[in-house]
């Protein structure tokens, strides 16, 4: 009888000056299906586990256009400032994951208008609360149902842009982001990395590069993220397919301890 096996691993590390976080998708034998993170964060980010049942009511906050809804799905999240949803899975094994994109930029949302909105802190729940799968998610948000209001990081002067990551219990993957104030879907099983900049586009044209240069031979080893995006899609692939979750599960999060920034290294220029 066929099963499977999915895993949500956070791992935070503070590293003073820096946005550089990496998420991989590790997927295993006997449908086993890992989902890692790092969050290398260049300042203290207050964190909780969240545990949310099913049936809760639900609102934007962005005013009276808020969006609303009820959850159908109960969840597991952290918290960031314990006002934001960084990462997540629901009942069904969906997980998102948003990290940093400097890109990003966000259609203008009017709030005399008629198109609702949805803070950029409940972007992931959202996710979480209404869809079993990948390609549920995908078919729903491609219409864009609301727009994504960001706001500044609390006490600081950084304006939020980010990018959100899904994987689902089948292995599917899609990462969204706002380009020129436009939606962005890349959905296919195989995007199983996210890092930061360059947009996602760019990060596979750099990564074909590296595919012609044997890992074993040399991999970028900065902490840029381009570097990492490299240095992840490689050694996911490359570590032991075991059917001892312990096993992955440990696999997995040495390929996160290999990209994430040591503590200490901070990088002004590159998120």
């Amino acid at each position: 009888m066929a099963f499977f096996s999915f895993v949500f691993l956070l791992c935070i590390a503070h590293s003073p000056l820096s946005r550089a976080c990496t998420r991989v998708v590790y997927k295993g034998p006997e449908n086993t299906v890992i989902t890692a993170r790092s969050m290398d964060w260049k300042s203290e980010i207050d964190a909780n586990l969240w545990v949310f049942p099913r049936g809760m009511e639900r609102s934007g906050e962005v005013g009276p256009l808020s969006t609303k809804w009820t959850s159908k799905y109960g969840s597991i999240i952290a918290s960031a400032w314990d006002i934001a949803t960084a990462d997540g899975m629901n009942e069904k094994g969906l997980v998102a994951n948003i990290l940093w994109l400097v890109e990003s930029e966000y259609p203008t949302f009017d709030p005399q208008g008629t198109k609702q909105g949805i803070s950029i802190s409940l972007w992931a729940q959202y996710v979480l609360d209404n869809f079993a799968t990948v390609e549920e998610a995908v078919n729903q948000l491609k219409g864009e149902p609301f727009v994504v209001v960001s706001d500044y990081v609390p006490g600081t002067e950084k304006f939020t842009t980010l990018h959100l990551s899904l994987s689902d219990a089948q292995g599917d993957n899609a990462i969204f982001e706002y380009i020129d104030g436009k939606l962005v879907i890349h959905h296919d099983p195989s995007y199983v990395v996210m890092t930061n900049s360059p947009v996602f586009e760019q990060q596979l044209a750099l990564n074909e590069y590296w595919k012609g240069i044997p890992g074993t031979v040399m991999l970028p080893g900065t902490n840029r993220a381009a570097d990492r995006f490299v240095r992840a899609s490689y050694y996911i692939h490359a570590i032991p397919q075991s059917s001892d979750i312990r096993t992955s599960v440990a696999s997995v999060f040495s390929v996160i301890r290999n990209c994430s920034v040591p503590f200490g290294i901070s990088s002004e220029t590159e998120p």
